[in-house]
């Protein structure tokens, strides 16, 4: 979770020209006031955030501060109300009609549950878009989330939720934490087929992976039809990622932000807040998913076989000693089996999409076999 993922993101749009569009405007993030943490977090969860920050030498670990993964440090409460006020800015951009899209590629810190840390997340940012959403009249949100890791931290603060969907596509958690995501799990008594969890096996690969998202996704989107997709881009499931076992390239992870970016224009007149998440090869990887995302979201995608530029090139490997990839793709074979081809049940990815679809398809008026 180096800062250096969001320096070379930005470093990298710039030089690819991504950010001189004239349809694209930058805005500053805020730190998010208690006011609107609380809308999404616990009140002695934000006093005990705000009294480790001041104070790191005395942690809080039953809120999940002061752990391995979430190690207290000077200054957390503000660097995490601030992603958070990130997105909050992004979302009333939305609101108010002065924009259609926007990416907060620092956000995406969706292991935060309402009253603790979780996995390097300490406010939830996504959650907090959401929230605002429906705050200022919107009906229903789809919160799409293709990181490695379950997306568990949104899900549950949306757990009973009618309005939102939350749709999770991610390792198992048999072999990934946070150990949760399974296709059973689809929402709380009162919003059944609210939450959809698709838990792939390890090893699954760009062709697998692309086939479970279009199994899954896409019918789901349709027949909830939001007027907002909030989507969160974690790039961690790539290949040369050390955390996670997914195996995917750069060239799926930007094929899915068009998908997303096409969902958006078929279903909620191309209202999409994107943001980040994990993604731990912070060089060679995350500048390059997200800067794709940026371009995406902008409405000018960069081609995959567009040269690095030799200058970003150069700073990277005198700066932090790691050589970059010479292009932004990865040249993958990016090709996938639709489903109406059919259903093995030999493979165990197909085992892992029909079973979601099982669950959560009929609830829906889909076929969990057809549709």
């Amino acid at each position: 979770m180096h800062p250096c993922r969001l320096e070379l993101t930005m470093r990298l749009s710039e030089q690819l020209g991504i950010l001189e569009g004239k349809n694209l405007s930058r805005d500053t993030p805020v730190v998010a006031s208690d006011a609107e943490l609380l809308k999404v977090h616990g009140a002695e969860y934000v006093k005990q955030v705000r009294r480790v920050s001041q104070d790191p030498s005395d942690p809080a670990p039953d809120f999940g501060l002061g752990t391995e993964d979430d190690p207290a440090f000077a200054g957390m409460h503000e660097a995490s109300a601030r992603i958070f006020g990130g997105s909050l800015v992004a979302a009333e951009a939305i609101v108010q009609q002065t924009a259609v899209r926007a990416v907060n590629f620092a956000g995406g810190m969706h292991h935060a549950a309402k009253d603790k840390a979780s996995g390097f997340c300490i406010y939830n940012d996504a959650a907090a878009a959401i929230q605002h959403l429906l705050d200022s009249g919107v009906q229903r949100v789809c919160y799409i989330d293709v990181d490695a890791h379950h997306g568990d931290g949104t899900e549950s603060l949306f757990w009973d939720e009618e309005r939102v969907l939350t749709v999770s596509i991610h390792e198992s958690g048999m072999s990934l934490f946070p150990g949760t995501g399974f296709a059973n799990e689809i929402g709380g008594a009162r919003a059944q087929g609210s939450a959809v969890n698709l838990a792939l096996p390890a090893m699954t690969g760009d062709a697998g992976w692309m086939r479970a998202f279009h199994a899954v996704v896409p019918p789901l989107v349709r027949a909830f039809a939001p007027e907002v997709i909030v989507s969160q881009h974690g790039c961690d499931a790539h290949r040369d990622d050390d955390l996670t076992n997914l195996k995917l390239s750069v060239d799926a992870q930007r094929q899915v932000a068009l998908d997303i970016s096409q969902l958006a224009d078929e279903v909620c007149e191309g209202r999409w807040l994107a943001t980040g998440g994990g993604g731990y090869n912070v060089t060679g990887v995350v500048p390059r998913s997200w800067s794709h995302l940026i371009a995406i979201a902008a409405g000018t995608p960069v081609p995959l076989r567009t040269y690095v530029p030799e200058e970003f090139r150069r700073y990277v490997l005198e700066t932090y000693g790691k050589a970059v990839p010479y292009l932004m793709g990865d040249d993958a074979q990016l090709w996938w089996r639709n489903w109406e081809v059919g259903y093995d049940p030999a493979d165990p990815v197909d085992r892992s999409i029909i079973a979601t679809r099982k669950e959560v398809f009929p609830l829906y008026g889909l076929d969990p076999w057809f549709d």
